[in-house]
């Protein structure tokens, strides 16, 4: 089973989500809403970085999945 690999980057203020391995990182593109997708040299979206993010005091980053 793949994984999903989560980062948060508090002093950088960036949420960081993983679908397949970083190294395979081989372009950036922005969305214009400070969300940039990250795609393989095949153009498929590999991960995604939400830029000035910052969680709260009082806030949790949690994952839920469902069954299908």
């Amino acid at each position: 089973m793949a994984s999903i690999n989560v980062y948060y980057d508090a002093e950088g203020k960036t949420l960081s989500v993983w679908f397949d391995s970083p190294e395979k990182e081989h372009v950036t593109e922005e969305t214009g809403e400070e969300v940039l997708l990250v795609k393989d040299a095949q153009g498929h979206v590999i991960g995604f970085e939400r830029l000035n993010f910052e969680l709260a005091q009082d806030q949790t980053i949690e994952l839920h999945t469902i069954a299908v």
